[in-house]
């Protein structure tokens, strides 16, 4: 098998070179993340399987050109886009279908992705066609087949589904004689955002990896997978710094400085994160309070009606499980320049992002 880690999820340099540095490959769904793989190590590209529905000409060729491991086609307009992408380039590309097993996940509607509703992939039920099709061009090469459907799932059985009809459609395709070596799962393994929940993470990933694995028994594949949020997700936290505590009526708020821009969860998916002060001293006395950024939206918060011991105006708070999709999905709305990422390592700690300036901001406009 082959852990392939999900540039999207946080695609720091620092990041990814010490993921590369552990022996993983990448997922990217970018030309830009390519890139940034690439300046880490030009020969991780041989780990690299390059996935989305949108890939450009470009992105594709130069994917080409770093002679990555895979391509997982969506569609069968960009089957024949990367044909010929290969053919000028000169390059085989080796390809994978993402098939579309129509699983619900059982997570957030947003990032659901295994069912026909969505944009993602091919129906499983055509996958078949495709493959014969591909198989009649000199510069594709048939190597796997991928799924993914969705992120942040807590529940097995859906994996378990997914792969039992991939496990149905690699029998099949073997016997119209395709070359199937790679099967790739995908990522989405959820992880435990409220604390209360206290999940046995260990008990799951096993039963995780017996979801995954019991329908490929058998069929000697080499097994990639995908995962993000479950690496990064809990290595991170936001620290914030409370301005103003103020009172409206019954509803009392805390407004920190950081914002939706600089850490969009909340006000996108409404997603939980635990909050912590990061100060010695009583903590008996609590209070119900929402934790807010400056932004002019009322979607800019971090937490609703949350019972936090008392804090006071220049405290600051720890937004916990914030390594995954944080700086990734960071903005300068509002003109805010996003903040700094440290990297703690034991008792050291190194600046691997810096802060912006708003001078940054303005460079590239005229």
């Amino acid at each position: 098998h082959t852990i392939c880690y999900s540039v999207k999820a946080n695609s720091n340099l620092g990041i990814l070179r010490l993921i590369g540095r552990a022996g993983c490959g990448f997922d990217v769904v970018s030309g830009g993340e390519l890139e940034r793989v690439l300046r880490v190590d030009r020969r991780a590209a041989k780990k690299v399987v390059f996935s989305g529905v949108g890939k450009t000409s470009d992105e594709m060729t130069a994917a080409l050109k770093a002679r990555i491991l895979l391509f997982n086609v969506e569609s069968e307009s960009e089957l024949w886009v990367l044909a010929e992408c290969a053919a000028r380039a000169r390059e085989k590309a080796r390809i994978a279908l993402r098939v579309n097993p129509d699983v619900p996940a059982n997570t957030h509607p947003y990032i659901s992705t295994g069912l026909q509703q969505h944009k993602f992939g091919v129906p499983i039920d055509e996958a078949r066609k495709l493959y014969a099709q591909a198989s009649g061009s000199g510069y594709l090469q048939i190597a796997g087949v991928s799924v993914h459907i969705g992120s942040q799932i807590t529940d097995v059985d859906p994996f378990a589904a997914a792969m039992k009809r991939v496990a149905e459609l690699v029998r099949a395709l073997r016997r119209d004689g395709h070359r199937i070596e790679y099967v790739d799962a995908g990522g989405g393994l959820g992880i435990a955002y409220d604390q209360s929940d206290n999940p046995d993470f260990e008990s799951f990933v096993g039963d995780y990896a017996e979801a995954v694995l019991g329908p490929l028994r058998g069929l000697k594949v080499h097994l990639l997978l995908e995962p993000g949020r479950s690496i990064v997700g809990p290595a991170g936290a936001l620290l914030t710094r409370v301005l103003y505590k103020k009172t409206n009526g019954s509803k009392k708020f805390l407004v920190v400085d950081a914002a939706m821009n600089d850490f969009l969860r909340p006000s996108l998916y409404e997603a939980y994160h635990e909050i912590v002060p990061l100060r010695l001293g009583e903590e008996d006395l609590s209070e119900r309070v929402d934790v807010v950024g400056p932004i002019c939206e009322s979607g800019d918060f971090f937490a609703r009606d949350r019972e936090l011991p008392v804090t006071n105006e220049g405290d600051v708070l720890a937004i916990l499980d914030a390594g995954a999709y944080g700086m990734a999905l960071a903005s300068n709305y509002n003109t805010r320049p996003r903040p700094a990422e440290v990297l703690v390592e034991g008792r050291s700690a190194r600046v691997i992002r810096r802060r912006e300036t708003i001078g940054d901001l303005l460079r590239a406009e005229s």
